[in-house]
């Protein structure tokens, strides 16, 4: 005979019960409920309930809900480094220690930034900074923040590399340099900067740099054998976003014209989730920020907005954004509209 089971016909042999046809199909009675001509079957009905000719089961299962799986972003590789997270953020300005831990985990991030500097080392409670770090699942980046000569700078990351290669982290063989020009900017130093860059590099170093967003400082710095160029989007700690994106687009286009995989990191001035979404779409590859998350009225909100921001700029700058037009473009078809004169 023959019946429709979820809106297939299937030829079944007679005097077929529900049990028998689940038994037929492989099906585990209780993984499914069973409608016959639209009455519920019970599950202890199945055997006593027989199937006749043209009739109309439905038998159904639970699945998993919700939208299908979002694309995923690609890892980012710096020198010899890859990380799946493009957020590194640092870890100074917490009132806690613990409200830091929160927040690295919060933002995703598996990089974060330590100052090697004695008095950013411990807090007010004696607690070493270190071990609040799990070095398992963070690859620690020592930056040279601080310095406003090279060889302050040179002095720092030599001190870094040898404290994390005691510790038997990835992060020994990098640095973020940082050399500034004076306390009131904090603007980078670019002459002392490319001369730190040209020295750490030959002694076996991968140097990521903070810079401005020079184009040309920028193309030095990659000559130079930078493993990264980090311009800032503003001055430090100063939340005002990325102030001027056609520089960094001239810089993205010029670093990345015979190399695109070259990473370009927003470093600096970045406020607030849509910050880092701007910082992304532009193409840059990851983005670096301590104060937008540290220094917010709620951290731990602002470090998982921090994360989602990565993301979805990331992803948006990949799918395209529609033209600029001056005037509206209708989205609904304008042809067949109720009232209009044919």
């Amino acid at each position: 005979m023959t019946i429709v089971v979820n809106g297939e016909r299937r030829e079944v042999p007679d005097s077929l019960t529900v049990a028998g046809l689940l038994r037929d199909l492989g099906v585990k009675p209780e993984f499914v409920a069973v409608e016959v001509n639209r009455d519920l079957v019970p599950r202890a009905r199945h055997d006593r309930t027989p199937l006749s000719p043209d009739d109309v089961l439905e038998v159904v299962t639970l699945v998993g809900g919700g939208s299908p799986q979002s694309p995923e972003i690609e890892p980012i590789v710096i020198g010899t480094h890859s990380f799946r997270s493009r957020l590194l953020v640092g870890t100074g300005k917490y009132t806690t220690l613990e409200l830091m831990r929160e927040c690295l985990d919060a933002s995703g991030a598996e990089v974060v930034t330590v100052a090697v500097r004695r008095e950013r080392l411990f807090d007010r409670e004696g607690r070493n900074l270190l071990d609040s770090l799990d070095f398992g699942r963070y690859t620690i980046l020592p930056n040279t923040a601080g310095c406003f000569n090279a060889e302050d700078a040179l002095r720092t990351a030599r001190l870094g590399r040898e404290l994390l290669s005691g510790l038997g982290n990835a992060g020994a063989d990098w640095v973020k340099l940082e050399v500034l020009a004076d306390t009131r900017t904090l603007l980078p130093d670019p002459v002392a900067t490319l001369e730190a860059t040209r020295v750490l590099v030959g002694e076996g170093f991968q140097v990521l740099c903070y810079t401005s967003d020079d184009p040309i400082m920028a193309r030095r710095l990659k000559e130079a054998g930078a493993a990264s160029v980090m311009p800032a989007g503003s001055p430090i700690g100063s939340g005002q976003g990325v102030l001027n994106p056609n520089n960094i687009r001239i810089i993205l286009e010029d670093l990345k014209r015979d190399d695109p995989s070259y990473p370009v990191i927003i470093d600096a001035g970045v406020g607030t989730a849509s910050d880092v979404s701007q910082a992304m779409e532009l193409g840059c590859d990851g983005v670096l920020l301590n104060t937008g998350i540290a220094g917010a009225r709620d951290p731990l909100r602002m470090a998982h907005a921090m994360r989602l921001a990565v993301k979805a700029g990331y992803l948006a700058a990949r799918a395209g954004r529609i033209p600029r037009k001056l005037y509206a473009t209708a989205s609904s078809p304008i042809d067949g509209v109720i009232g209009q004169a044919s």
